[in-house]
């Protein structure tokens, strides 16, 4: 574990951007590319930056031997804590903090994946809150032809290959949050 003074937590951790609005709770349950229960499958697929979003997935690809450039985690799964193993693992390096509330994107996540994403070495973001809906501004984040990966419950592992159309669609979806999306923009662009 890195010590307290490499770690940053916005001084507006509390700000919220954006809020899921419960119309488009149904249209995040589709996942967003193909599903693979292997890691080392995946990373076949994987010839640019990698950014995990997820404990559990984050876990498998440290269990590989590659680890994300970019880790979201929250110390939970399927709303329930990870077994200690798993919660150990992904935290070990932890080096950016960010309370991010659920079914919401605060100030403060987006500012630490912005920051994290431009990084040069493998960054993990410890979320006080859920670490959910980072996904949908990873995609827009991430540079062209960097992997997006995030967990889908009972079924594995979602690939994005990010392209300028998965951008624009993250994009008009995010499009719909409520809240105050051209603060978000500013924020993430």
């Amino acid at each position: 574990m890195t010590g307290e003074d490499d770690r940053s937590v916005s001084a507006d951790s509390g700000e919220q951007l954006l809020v899921l609005p419960d119309a488009l709770r149904h249209e995040l349950k589709e996942p967003m590319g193909p599903i693979e229960t292997d890691a080392n499958r995946l990373l076949e697929a994987v010839d640019g930056p990698l950014i995990a979003v997820g404990d559990v997935v984050t876990y498998h690809f440290l269990e590989a031997g590659r680890p994300p450039d970019v880790a979201v985690v929250d110390e939970r799964t399927k709303r329930e804590a990870v077994d200690e193993e798993i919660r150990e693992t992904v935290t070990e390096e932890t080096t950016l903090e960010a309370t991010n509330p659920p079914a919401e994107l605060s100030a403060a996540m987006i500012e630490a994946l912005v920051d994290a994403v431009d990084r040069e070495e493998p960054t993990t973001i410890l979320v006080d809150g859920e670490e959910d809906l980072v996904a949908l501004p990873a995609i827009v984040a991430a540079p062209e032809g960097a992997s997006v990966v995030y967990g889908q419950p009972n079924e594995g592992m979602v690939h994005v290959k990010v392209t300028d159309d998965h951008r624009a669609e993250m994009r008009a979806l995010l499009e719909r949050f409520e809240g105050d999306v051209e603060r978000f923009w500013s924020l993430l662009e």
